[in-house]
């Protein structure tokens, strides 16, 4: 059985105390709700505090990116290694906004995907369409090449612990967002390419979120989506009441 998981990308946000405050503040409010599991991926210098501030809760914590590279001459970044010893167990690999304003391509997804799991941590991979390819009528050739291309020499063992994230780029930050429907139709685009690759047993296995600017107040309604299994959420999850009311949707 496909496992929820509610995931919350912070961006750049939050400082080491704020991050503080915030987890001792949203423990107690998910403490026992565990019919999902939940994940904050928190910019590179909280991930410590939040490590620390979350011990003994169900909440786990996970990076916003991570190097291809073991080490090196990589100004900047950060290797799976050094996420893992500071106490990451998650990353998000390939987000719209490391496309858009980064240069990351399908190539240095697919090997940073390969580092993370490598060092072994669960990634979180996103795939989706700008708007243009949407408008264009295919949404669903994108999403199956991004996948395809993601998820080159990956084993079906290490697809284990991978997580699909399905953020339609004109969604994000817009105010704009899928209706149920089509969320649930190419969250199943993205199934049927992992049956194609992986067989239908470990697509059916996958968990597949929704990452469009899902909130407090859509996410019942997403979440109830046969392959929509989860949510990759932005701006709700840096506040802990909205955040809360979308892991109690997931647990319902």
């Amino acid at each position: 059985m496909r496992k929820t998981v509610i995931a919350g990308n912070w961006k750049m946000n939050m400082t080491p105390s704020a991050t503080r405050t915030f987890m001792e503040t949203l423990a107690p409010m998910v403490k026992g709700k565990d019919k999902c599991d939940i994940v904050l991926c928190v910019p590179f210098v909280d991930i410590a505090t939040a490590v620390e501030a979350t011990r003994g809760t169900n909440i786990k914590i996970g990076a916003q990116n991570v190097h291809f590279e073991p080490k090196g001459a990589y100004t900047g970044e950060i290797s799976a290694e050094m996420l893992k010893e500071v106490g990451a167990e998650y990353v998000i690999v390939g987000h719209s906004e490391r496309r858009t304003y980064f240069g990351e391509t399908d190539t240095t997804v697919n090997l940073r995907t390969k580092a993370a799991l490598a060092a072994g941590l669960t990634v979180i991979l996103c795939v989706g369409e700008v708007k243009e390819q949407r408008l264009s009528g295919i949404t669903d050739e994108v999403v199956t090449m991004q996948t395809k291309l993601a998820l080159a020499d990956i084993s079906a063992e290490e697809l284990k612990r991978v997580i699909i994230a399905y953020e339609p780029v004109w969604a994000i930050g817009t105010g704009l967002t899928a209706t149920p429907e089509q969320a649930d139709e190419t969250c199943g685009v993205i199934r049927r390419a992992l049956a194609g690759l992986y067989g239908e047993e470990v697509a059916e296995a996958t968990t597949i979120q929704y990452g469009g600017s899902m909130n407090d107040k859509n996410a019942a309604q997403l979440l109830s989506k046969t392959n929509v299994d989860g949510g990759l959420i932005g701006g709700a999850s840096l506040k802990p009441d909205a955040f809360t009311a979308i892991v109690d949707a997931a647990n319902a």
